[in-house]
């Protein structure tokens, strides 16, 4: 982790960064995003580059700083380009739907399922079988997307569910595939 750690992240035109005690702010033309990181770090803003220092190079203190480094760089792309992940969901009757900020899924079961959207966090359908989860935090972005999977997964038989747009999902043969 620590050549991850030792890379400079270069900030994009209108993204900002400040840090006061190990709080790191991230501004940008999507929002803000703000972050503790751990205090053994030391975060330095120079120009439009941050640079990322250890104390020492035991293991425990090169993990910090890759996954710190990590981290920063994610918020830094959030706030300039923002994060996506596609869902499609294949099934006879499964669908989508936005009510305000709410998605709401039927996908086979007795009742619909509604997911809130988080903060700064929105969907977008480009079609009913298809969810767009976009953001600006990618921890949120793809939790709210897991959670979305989650409600119907896809089953190995016929591959019917929510999946990852590219997803692989392997196949079980059934009772007469031997």
């Amino acid at each position: 982790m620590s050549r991850i750690g030792n890379k400079v992240i270069v900030l994009p035109a209108g993204v900002e960064i400040t840090n006061k005690d190990h709080v790191v702010t991230v501004k940008g033309p999507k929002g803000e995003l703000v972050r503790e990181f751990d205090h053994n770090i030391e975060i330095k803003v120079e120009g439009n580059e941050v640079t990322l220092h250890r104390p020492n190079d035991s293991k425990e203190m090169k993990t910090i700083h890759g996954t710190t480094r990590a981290n920063l760089n994610n918020m830094v792309v959030g706030v300039s380009e923002g994060f996506q992940k596609e869902l499609e969901m294949r099934g006879v009757g499964y669908r989508a739907q936005l009510q305000g900020s709410k998605l709401v899924l039927s996908v086979g079961k007795s009742h619909q399922d509604e997911v809130e959207a988080p903060k700064d966090v929105t969907f977008e359908l480009p079609s009913p079988t298809q969810i767009v989860v976009k953001g600006i935090n990618k921890e949120v972005v793809g939790q709210t997307a897991a959670y979305i999977r989650g409600l119907r997964s896809p089953e190995p038989y016929k591959g019917k569910g929510i999946r990852y747009v590219g997803e692989y999902v392997r196949r079980k043969e059934g009772k007469t595939g031997k």
